[in-house]
């Protein structure tokens, strides 16, 4: 549907009386929640935890009801593999749903063919979700105000408004987004909103057997996620974008993407 039919279409009343289809431009989710100063939802994973075990993938499929047979995620875990070469190859098989069981395999001009263990330098995985960015160019590019940002920071998708156009999906730079393969409408990780705004935790950080996930109050300095933060060497994805990512990590290599 295009977005001049969509808003053709949908009449807002208050009260009997109609609002203009100019004024429905300038909604803006946004404006309509107030800002909360004493919370800010951040994200914490640790590498040096992480063993690729997918324990966290599947819990987050179950939770937020993504088929588990589907290949589109909330959360994944991605391989990397150093070699003496000087080769950093990745993989991540189904979002590593069943976790990594196998030795790698590396594709190449000759076909695929086994790392030797001999020739890896170094080895480690990289658990990746929507980073709740405070400047989050998928609500900036959303026409009808589907995805929108919450108080306290973190980017939600209203399904009754998305009319699935994919400009959200094309706008992340961290490829977190994709479409709903039952809803049809865009999709991505909500740090589990709906339990954390009851203070639950993440399905994702409930299920990590090592505690390589943990979800925290940024502007509670007595927060282990903030004091983290604060004191520990941590790292972000692709901060040049601009983005201001609110998922920090602890051993990030520069290799990661």
């Amino acid at each position: 549907m295009k977005r001049r039919d969509f808003l053709k279409n949908t009449a807002v009343f208050v009260s009997g009386v109609s609002i203009s289809l100019s004024a429905l431009e300038f909604i803006d989710p946004k404006e309509l929640l107030a800002a909360n100063p004493k919370l800010r939802w951040g994200f914490l994973v640790n590498t040096y935890k992480c063993v690729g075990c997918g324990f966290c993938v599947k819990a987050c499929k179950i939770e937020n009801d993504i088929p588990l047979e589907a290949h589109v995620t909330r959360t994944w875990v991605e391989r990397y593999v150093m070699t003496k070469s000087g080769e950093t190859i990745r993989d991540c098989p189904n979002g590593a749903l069943a976790g990594y069981t196998s030795k790698l395999l590396d594709e190449n001009a000759s076909g695929m063919r086994l790392v030797p263990d001999e020739e890896i330098t170094q080895a480690f995985f990289v658990p990746k979700l929507c980073n709740q960015c405070s400047t989050p160019a998928c609500v900036q590019v959303c026409p009808v105000g589907a995805t929108y940002q919450t108080g306290d920071g973190v980017v939600l998708v209203d399904r009754k408004w998305c009319i699935g156009c994919g400009y959200c999906i094309m706008g992340c730079p961290y490829g977190v987004r994709f479409f709903h393969p039952i809803e049809r409408v865009a999709d991505k990780c909500t740090f589990c909103y709906h339990r954390i705004s009851k203070g639950g935790n993440t399905a994702c950080a409930q299920a990590c057997p090592f505690g390589a996930r943990q979800i925290g109050n940024l502007r509670d300095p007595n927060d282990p996620v903030a004091k983290a933060v604060m004191n520990e060497r941590v790292g972000v994805l692709r901060s040049e974008y601009g983005t201001k990512p609110n998922v920090y990590y602890i051993g990030l290599n520069e290799e990661v993407r």
